[in-house]
């Protein structure tokens, strides 16, 4: 029985809902262009790009549009389970001889480094365009020659107004109390939102807000890598952590690394975790997080899981604070606030006899204890350490 959110998935961008920044018709009489995607499927623009944002934001509806628009030969890939032969069966293959060939692939960060190596002579040669969809920061998973070669569109979290028009596509009616519940409860994750209209009705019949909260406390919705889930384990096991207690932390590890979650994902929250929350208390947790980081990434599962466990104990029994990590926002906010207010010539850069006689980095002592911030800022404290 085909799932409610592939029925219900937009065939058009008159259907779609969200990502105005990137699909929007624009408004010219407030100087408000269109979305760039908008432009490249009305105008049939034939490019490989990148889809990055959370899940169920609309990325593999966004992909099928812009083929479709483009009456091209569409495969659709997951990186999970695709490979090398996958990919040299299309590329190979004969096809349309007169239509391009586009390649969406879902999870391009879980290819690694040979496997998209194996991409690019394709992309480069325009026998293949790809449109690429993933949830981590493709500066960090996607080789740079392939990244050289696609543009990036970062899409966002479906805000609530739209996520109603979603959810009343699903045909079912909720008062205003339960469809403000699901709005929430959806994080801004379409197809989740979608997932537990269709359970809610198929377990009961009716979708009430009582319903809703049954069916999500059974055991009907899994862990989803790409839903609610996974957002709502991987907080748990940061804020065990944060609460130095490991034995809930090796616990929510453990259910990630059973549903076969991308150790990566777990490792880069570590390192953030390292320096957000622990902090100058004890600076080794930074050097000890990398350190699981890069293990994971040269050994893989099973084995690093092993390297995973070591580190979140180390984390959990560190002492933490987030001092540093409350000076950096503060310093960024007057950032914000002030902009680019005047560096104090003594400690500017003086490379020219120009810059040296306008007084730029005269009188500069190394170990001054002068305050060098920007006039407007000066006596002002961000760190409140020793």
């Amino acid at each position: 029985m085909e799932p409610l959110a592939s029925k219900i998935r937009p065939k058009s961008l008159d259907e779609f809902i969200g990502q105005e920044h990137l699909v929007g018709n624009g408004d010219l009489t407030a100087g408000s262009p269109k979305g760039p995607l908008r432009v490249a499927i009305e105008e049939k623009h034939l490019f490989s790009f990148l889809l990055w944002g959370p899940p169920g934001v609309g990325k593999t509806t966004l992909a099928r549009i812009y083929a479709s628009a483009l009456n091209a030969e569409y495969y659709e890939l997951s990186a999970v389970s695709a490979g090398k032969e996958d990919i040299r069966k299309i590329v190979e293959g004969t096809g349309d001889l007169f239509g391009p060939k586009i390649l969406f692939l879902d999870e391009i960060h879980r290819f690694n480094k040979a496997q998209q190596d194996y991409l690019l002579p394709a992309v480069e040669s325009g026998k293949l365009y790809l449109i690429g969809a993933t949830t981590e920061n493709p500066s960090f998973e996607v080789i740079p020659a392939l990244l050289s070669r696609c543009r990036v569109f970062v899409l966002n979290e479906i805000p609530g107004d739209d996520m109603r028009g979603i959810i009343a596509r699903t045909g079912y009616t909720l008062d205003a109390d339960t469809m403000d519940w699901l709005v929430s409860m959806s994080g801004g994750d379409a197809r989740q939102a979608i997932a537990m209209v269709e359970n809610t009705a198929k377990l009961y019949g009716d979708v009430t807000l009582e319903h809703f909260k049954q069916t999500l406390q059974s055991k009907f919705l899994r862990y989803d890598k790409k839903g609610d889930e996974h957002y709502n384990t991987i907080s748990a096991f940061i804020k065990s952590m944060r609460a130095s207690q490991p034995d809930a932390a090796l616990y929510y590890l453990a259910r990630m690394i059973e549903a076969g979650e991308d150790p990566k994902f777990i490792a880069r929250r570590m390192v953030i975790f390292a320096s957000e929350d622990i902090g100058m208390e004890d600076s080794q947790a930074l050097v000890v997080a990398n350190a699981v980081f890069r293990a994971v990434e040269t050994i893989g599962y099973p084995e690093a899981g092993i390297n995973l466990s070591h580190g979140v104990v180390y984390l959990s029994k560190a002492p933490k604070s987030k001092a540093a990590y409350y000076a950096y926002l503060a310093a960024m906010e007057d950032a914000k606030t002030y902009g680019n207010l005047p560096v104090p010539l003594k400690i500017r850069n003086a490379p020219t006899t120009l810059m040296k006689g306008l007084g730029y980095g005269a009188d500069y002592e190394k170990y001054t204890s002068d305050d060098l911030l920007p006039e407007e800022l000066k006596g002002k404290r961000y760190w409140e350490g020793g």
